[in-house]
Protein backbone atom coordinates (compact mmCIF):
# COMPACT_ATOMS: atom_id res chain seq x y z
CA UNK A 1 0.00 0.00 0.00
CA UNK A 2 0.83 3.70 -0.86
CA UNK A 3 2.31 6.04 2.09
CA UNK A 4 -0.27 8.14 2.36
CA UNK A 5 1.68 10.63 4.92
CA UNK A 6 4.43 11.39 1.79
CA UNK A 7 1.88 10.96 -0.67
CA UNK A 8 -0.54 14.00 0.44
CA UNK A 9 1.40 16.71 -1.13
CA UNK A 10 1.24 15.39 -4.86
CA UNK A 11 -2.41 13.63 -3.83
CA UNK A 12 -4.58 15.77 -5.83
CA UNK A 13 -2.21 16.69 -9.14
CA UNK A 14 -2.15 12.80 -9.80
CA UNK A 15 -5.43 11.74 -9.25
CA UNK A 16 -7.09 14.11 -11.74
CA UNK A 17 -7.92 16.88 -9.50
CA UNK A 18 -10.43 19.90 -9.17
CA UNK A 19 -11.81 18.24 -12.39
CA UNK A 20 -12.43 14.76 -11.00
CA UNK A 21 -12.91 16.08 -7.46
CA UNK A 22 -16.06 17.88 -9.05
CA UNK A 23 -17.22 15.06 -11.05
CA UNK A 24 -16.70 13.15 -7.86
CA UNK A 25 -18.83 15.70 -5.63
CA UNK A 26 -21.82 15.80 -8.14
CA UNK A 27 -22.34 12.31 -9.04
CA UNK A 28 -22.43 11.47 -5.10
CA UNK A 29 -24.46 14.43 -4.56
CA UNK A 30 -26.79 12.54 -6.75
CA UNK A 31 -27.48 9.84 -4.51
CA UNK A 32 -28.21 12.11 -1.49
CA UNK A 33 -31.94 13.57 -0.47
CA UNK A 34 -31.83 17.16 -0.61
CA UNK A 35 -33.32 17.57 2.87
CA UNK A 36 -30.07 15.79 4.60
CA UNK A 37 -28.39 18.36 7.09
CA UNK A 38 -25.13 16.09 8.48
CA UNK A 39 -22.81 14.64 5.95
CA UNK A 40 -20.03 12.79 7.14
CA UNK A 41 -17.26 12.15 4.42
CA UNK A 42 -15.24 9.18 5.82
CA UNK A 43 -11.68 8.77 4.56
CA UNK A 44 -11.62 12.34 3.17
CA UNK A 45 -7.86 12.89 2.32
CA UNK A 46 -6.93 16.09 1.35
CA UNK A 47 -10.70 17.02 1.48
CA UNK A 48 -10.52 17.98 -2.57
CA UNK A 49 -14.24 16.35 -2.66
CA UNK A 50 -15.58 16.76 0.69
CA UNK A 51 -14.90 20.59 0.15
CA UNK A 52 -17.04 20.46 -2.98
CA UNK A 53 -19.72 18.64 -1.16
CA UNK A 54 -20.17 21.42 1.32
CA UNK A 55 -20.01 24.27 -1.27
CA UNK A 56 -22.51 22.36 -3.21
CA UNK A 57 -25.19 22.43 -1.18
CA UNK A 58 -24.64 24.82 1.74
CA UNK A 59 -27.30 24.08 4.22
CA UNK A 60 -25.50 20.72 4.22
CA UNK A 61 -22.92 21.05 7.55
CA UNK A 62 -20.23 18.35 6.19
CA UNK A 63 -17.46 16.73 8.50
CA UNK A 64 -14.36 15.31 7.03
CA UNK A 65 -12.44 12.50 8.76
CA UNK A 66 -9.03 10.99 8.08
CA UNK A 67 -6.42 8.77 9.82
CA UNK A 68 -3.40 9.88 7.99
CA UNK A 69 -1.93 13.29 9.36
CA UNK A 70 -0.65 14.81 6.16
CA UNK A 71 -3.88 14.37 4.56
CA UNK A 72 -5.59 16.18 8.04
CA UNK A 73 -3.54 18.87 7.62
CA UNK A 74 -4.03 19.44 4.05
CA UNK A 75 -8.72 18.89 4.29
CA UNK A 76 -8.20 21.37 7.84
CA UNK A 77 -6.82 24.56 5.30
CA UNK A 78 -9.92 23.55 2.74
CA UNK A 79 -12.66 23.26 5.67
CA UNK A 80 -11.24 24.72 8.94
CA UNK A 81 -13.03 23.31 11.56
CA UNK A 82 -14.90 20.52 9.84
CA UNK A 83 -11.56 17.78 10.04
CA UNK A 84 -11.28 15.13 12.53
CA UNK A 85 -8.59 12.68 12.84
CA UNK A 86 -10.11 9.16 13.31
CA UNK A 87 -9.93 5.29 12.11
CA UNK A 88 -12.67 4.90 9.95
CA UNK A 89 -12.98 1.08 11.56
CA UNK A 90 -13.26 3.20 15.20
CA UNK A 91 -15.78 6.09 14.11
CA UNK A 92 -15.71 9.01 17.28
CA UNK A 93 -19.29 9.58 16.44
CA UNK A 94 -22.54 8.68 18.27
CA UNK A 95 -25.02 7.03 16.75
CA UNK A 96 -27.08 7.94 14.21
CA UNK A 97 -25.63 11.54 14.26
CA UNK A 98 -25.28 12.17 10.32
CA UNK A 99 -28.00 12.25 7.37
CA UNK A 100 -25.35 11.19 4.65
CA UNK A 101 -21.95 9.04 5.16
CA UNK A 102 -19.61 8.51 2.19
CA UNK A 103 -16.41 7.05 1.53
CA UNK A 104 -14.92 7.74 -1.83
CA UNK A 105 -11.75 6.35 -3.19
CA UNK A 106 -11.31 4.24 0.54
CA UNK A 107 -12.71 0.49 0.78
CA UNK A 108 -10.65 -0.61 -2.07
CA UNK A 109 -7.39 0.03 0.12
CA UNK A 110 -8.94 -2.33 2.86
CA UNK A 111 -7.23 -5.82 2.15
CA UNK A 112 -8.60 -7.58 5.08
CA UNK A 113 -12.10 -8.88 4.98
CA UNK A 114 -12.82 -7.96 8.67
CA UNK A 115 -11.80 -4.30 8.17
CA UNK A 116 -13.96 -3.70 5.32
CA UNK A 117 -16.99 -5.22 7.32
CA UNK A 118 -15.68 -2.83 10.28
CA UNK A 119 -16.14 0.45 7.72
CA UNK A 120 -19.35 -0.46 6.76
CA UNK A 121 -20.33 -1.22 9.85
CA UNK A 122 -19.62 2.09 11.49
CA UNK A 123 -20.62 4.10 8.42
CA UNK A 124 -24.03 2.09 9.19
CA UNK A 125 -23.83 3.36 12.93
CA UNK A 126 -23.60 6.88 12.32
CA UNK A 127 -26.45 6.58 9.93
CA UNK A 128 -30.09 8.29 11.54
CA UNK A 129 -32.80 5.87 9.98
CA UNK A 130 -33.35 6.88 6.95
CA UNK A 131 -29.96 8.19 6.24
CA UNK A 132 -27.87 7.27 3.09
CA UNK A 133 -24.79 6.00 2.90
CA UNK A 134 -22.79 6.64 -0.40
CA UNK A 135 -19.73 4.63 -1.53
CA UNK A 136 -17.29 4.04 -4.35
CA UNK A 137 -16.80 0.52 -5.44
CA UNK A 138 -14.88 -1.95 -8.07
CA UNK A 139 -12.04 1.17 -8.63
CA UNK A 140 -9.52 -0.92 -9.91
CA UNK A 141 -11.85 -2.32 -12.69
CA UNK A 142 -12.84 1.67 -13.92
CA UNK A 143 -9.05 1.59 -15.17
CA UNK A 144 -9.54 -1.43 -17.27
CA UNK A 145 -10.90 0.87 -20.94
CA UNK A 146 -10.35 -1.57 -23.50
CA UNK A 147 -6.68 -0.09 -24.51
CA UNK A 148 -3.52 -1.29 -25.91
CA UNK A 149 -2.11 -0.36 -22.13
CA UNK A 150 -4.79 -2.81 -20.69
CA UNK A 151 -3.90 -5.73 -23.12
CA UNK A 152 0.07 -5.92 -21.96
CA UNK A 153 -1.18 -5.59 -18.13
CA UNK A 154 -3.69 -8.37 -18.47
CA UNK A 155 -1.62 -10.67 -17.49
CA UNK A 156 -0.33 -9.01 -14.18
CA UNK A 157 -1.01 -10.54 -10.93
CA UNK A 158 -3.81 -9.08 -9.26
CA UNK A 159 -5.21 -9.08 -5.80
CA UNK A 160 -9.47 -9.84 -5.43
CA UNK A 161 -11.03 -6.48 -5.59
CA UNK A 162 -11.90 -5.85 -1.63
CA UNK A 163 -14.24 -2.85 -2.69
CA UNK A 164 -16.25 -5.12 -5.40
CA UNK A 165 -19.62 -3.95 -5.75
CA UNK A 166 -21.60 -7.76 -4.72
CA UNK A 167 -18.90 -8.12 -1.13
CA UNK A 168 -20.24 -4.34 -0.32
CA UNK A 169 -23.38 -4.94 -1.02
CA UNK A 170 -23.37 -8.21 1.02
CA UNK A 171 -21.28 -5.99 4.16
CA UNK A 172 -23.78 -3.16 3.77
CA UNK A 173 -26.93 -5.39 4.04
CA UNK A 174 -25.27 -7.00 7.03
CA UNK A 175 -25.21 -3.85 8.76
CA UNK A 176 -28.81 -3.13 8.29
CA UNK A 177 -28.79 -1.26 5.40
CA UNK A 178 -30.39 -1.55 1.98
CA UNK A 179 -29.47 -0.81 -1.57
CA UNK A 180 -30.71 2.43 -2.75
CA UNK A 181 -29.52 3.20 -6.50
CA UNK A 182 -26.22 3.84 -7.86
CA UNK A 183 -23.95 6.37 -10.02
CA UNK A 184 -20.65 6.79 -11.87
CA UNK A 185 -18.71 9.67 -12.79
CA UNK A 186 -15.63 10.22 -15.15
CA UNK A 187 -12.30 10.41 -13.78
CA UNK A 188 -11.25 13.86 -15.76
CA UNK A 189 -7.65 14.03 -16.55
CA UNK A 190 -6.70 10.33 -15.93
CA UNK A 191 -6.48 8.22 -19.14
CA UNK A 192 -2.93 6.08 -18.67
CA UNK A 193 -0.73 6.70 -20.89
CA UNK A 194 2.25 4.26 -21.58
CA UNK A 195 5.30 6.87 -20.18
CA UNK A 196 3.30 7.41 -16.61
CA UNK A 197 1.77 3.62 -16.53
CA UNK A 198 5.54 3.10 -16.58
CA UNK A 199 6.62 5.49 -13.97
CA UNK A 200 3.29 4.55 -12.00
CA UNK A 201 4.77 0.71 -11.76
CA UNK A 202 8.10 1.76 -11.15
CA UNK A 203 6.34 3.59 -7.60
CA UNK A 204 4.58 0.72 -6.78
CA UNK A 205 1.13 1.72 -7.73
CA UNK A 206 0.52 -2.02 -8.54
CA UNK A 207 0.98 -3.73 -5.21
CA UNK A 208 1.62 -7.08 -6.65
CA UNK A 209 4.47 -6.04 -8.79
CA UNK A 210 6.73 -4.61 -6.54
CA UNK A 211 9.81 -1.65 -8.10
CA UNK A 212 12.87 -2.87 -9.18
CA UNK A 213 11.89 -6.81 -9.35
CA UNK A 214 12.25 -8.57 -12.75
CA UNK A 215 8.64 -8.72 -13.61
CA UNK A 216 7.74 -5.87 -12.69
CA UNK A 217 10.87 -4.45 -15.13
CA UNK A 218 9.29 -6.51 -18.18
CA UNK A 219 6.21 -5.46 -17.83
CA UNK A 220 7.72 -1.99 -18.21
CA UNK A 221 9.61 -2.90 -21.37
CA UNK A 222 6.59 -4.56 -23.23
CA UNK A 223 5.09 -0.34 -22.05
CA UNK A 224 7.63 1.13 -23.67
CA UNK A 225 7.35 -0.61 -27.09
CA UNK A 226 3.72 0.57 -27.32
CA UNK A 227 3.33 3.95 -29.62
CA UNK A 228 2.42 7.27 -28.82
CA UNK A 229 3.64 7.09 -25.77
CA UNK A 230 2.24 10.41 -23.67
CA UNK A 231 -0.77 10.26 -25.10
CA UNK A 232 -3.30 9.43 -22.83
CA UNK A 233 -6.13 6.36 -23.42
CA UNK A 234 -9.59 6.78 -22.31
CA UNK A 235 -10.27 7.80 -18.95
CA UNK A 236 -11.92 6.15 -16.54
CA UNK A 237 -15.28 5.87 -15.25
CA UNK A 238 -15.87 5.47 -11.31
CA UNK A 239 -18.91 3.73 -9.59
CA UNK A 240 -20.96 4.59 -6.83
CA UNK A 241 -23.48 2.34 -4.78
CA UNK A 242 -25.77 3.53 -2.24
CA UNK A 243 -27.29 2.22 0.67
CA UNK A 244 -30.18 3.33 2.85
CA UNK A 245 -30.95 3.06 6.61
CA UNK A 246 -34.59 1.92 6.52
CA UNK A 247 -36.50 4.49 8.89
CA UNK A 248 -38.36 3.21 12.56
CA UNK A 249 -41.15 0.86 11.64
CA UNK A 250 -40.45 0.38 8.16
CA UNK A 251 -41.32 -2.78 6.45
CA UNK A 252 -39.35 -4.52 3.89
CA UNK A 253 -41.55 -2.89 0.83
CA UNK A 254 -42.02 0.37 2.56
CA UNK A 255 -39.22 2.32 0.64
CA UNK A 256 -38.03 1.82 -3.47
CA UNK A 257 -35.03 0.55 -4.37
CA UNK A 258 -33.36 3.70 -5.66
CA UNK A 259 -35.62 6.03 -2.70
CA UNK A 260 -31.88 7.51 -2.23
CA UNK A 261 -31.09 8.48 -5.67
Amino acid sequence: MLDYEKEAEGYDALRGGEARAAAAAEAVLGLIPGGAGRLLDVACGTGIVTRRLAAARPGLRVTGADLTPAMVRRAAARLPGAIVRADSRRLPFRDGGFDAVTTVWLLHLLDDPEDLRAVVAECARVLRPGGVYVTTVDKAAAHDVGSDIDAVLAPRPRRPAADAAAAVTAHAVRAGLRPAGQGSFRGAGQGRSPRRTIADLRRGWFTLLPPGEPRTEEFAARLARLPDQDRPRPDPRFSLRAFRKPAAGEGPGDAPADGGA
